[in-house]
């Protein structure tokens, strides 16, 4: 029987640069840590997960397979595709305790699969990351980063926490709470329409709470933007849309979460306040002056970032749009 071993990496000699992120939408606390010893098929960790699951994604490419496995069993062994992203099919196994259920998105640093845990009987989100070294390096930051989150923001109401991660098949998996859809997801989706002012506000106060969390810890994000904001809930209510200009029946109401609560993701480009952050962080769009004209940055330029998403959420115009 095929034996896959689990087993934590030391990451405190990496790269701490933070890495881009392309432009992604997906549907995504005690942190325990990956144990050594332990091997497919066997338990490799207390995982909870608070959003039910919606059925199966329609997010799914042609180079996936859907197929019956056995409960237990491994899938058999494939290698990565040319970019270093794992392989699977639909039904499949990952390690003993999670069943891949379906695709949720997919972004420079690898896939973000909703699976199965068949020991708490819920859905997980869980971040495959490429199998390149550089990836799997960035993934150790993000986790270590998660970690030191988790272990100050008892309530988990202010960033995503990880529950649990380890090695499967030279894949740094990530184990996270499965939330909505991310902010950007939800604009697209309601073709572009902005948000109420009051809605607005409520997400401005929580961005402005998780940003003094996180510098009160002497980290930046430095990465925030529409896409790395998820909302805790999917579910919306529809409302008239007094600013449509069309005609169709169908412009006359627009979507609003039901929820204003929300939740930060994606910590692979978060930084430790330092003197030397001279070089370019922040997508193009939510970058502050100071970052653009390289003379040095530091915790404003989070700020920065969220007063842009905050004007795109009212206006949805992308914030400074014209290239830098």
């Amino acid at each position: 029987m095929e034996m896959e071993r689990v087993f934590e990496f030391p990451h405190t000699h990496m790269d701490r640069r933070p890495r881009k992120r392309a432009r992604l939408g997906w549907d995504i606390p005690e942190v325990p840590k990956a144990q050594v010893g332990l091997f497919c098929g066997q338990d490799v960790g207390t995982i909870s997960s608070f959003a039910p699951s919606r059925g199966p994604s329609e997010n799914t490419t042609s180079s996936l397979f859907v197929k019956p496995v056995a409960r237990n069993g491994s899938p058999p062994w494939r290698d990565d595709d040319k970019d270093g992203h794992y392989m699977f099919a639909l039904g499949e196994n990952l390690t003993s305790r999670y069943k891949i259920h379906s695709k949720m998105g997919e972004g420079t640093f690898g896939q973000v699969l909703e699976c199965w845990d068949r020991e708490r009987k819920e859905m997980v989100a869980v971040k495959i990351v490429r199998g390149i070294k550089k990836y799997r390096e960035a993934a150790m930051i993000e986790i270590e980063v998660l970690q030191q989150l988790g272990k100050h923001d008892k309530g988990g109401n202010r960033c995503v926490q990880i529950r649990n991660w380890f090695d499967y098949r030279n894949h740094i998996c990530i184990v996270f709470e499965k939330l909505g859809p991310s902010l950007y997801d939800f604009l697209r989706k309601n073709n572009y329409r902005s948000f109420p002012i009051d809605l607005v506000r409520e997400i401005g106060r929580q961005l402005l709470e998780c940003i003094a969390f996180m510098h009160d810890l002497r980290m930046i994000h430095t990465d925030l933007k529409p896409e790395n904001i998820l909302l805790v809930s999917p579910e919306y209510v529809k409302v008239p849309d007094y600013k449509s200009s069309s005609r169709s029946p169908s412009s006359y109401f627009k979507r609003v979460p039901k929820s204003s609560a929300i939740k930060v993701i994606d910590f692979g480009s978060t930084t430790y306040e330092r003197e030397d952050q001279n070089y370019i962080v922040s997508t193009r769009h939510y970058r502050a002056p100071e970052v653009i004209l390289g003379l040095g940055w530091s915790y404003p330029c989070d700020i920065w970032s969220v007063g842009c998403i905050l004007v795109e959420l009212c206006t949805v115009c992308l914030a400074l749009s014209n290239p830098v």
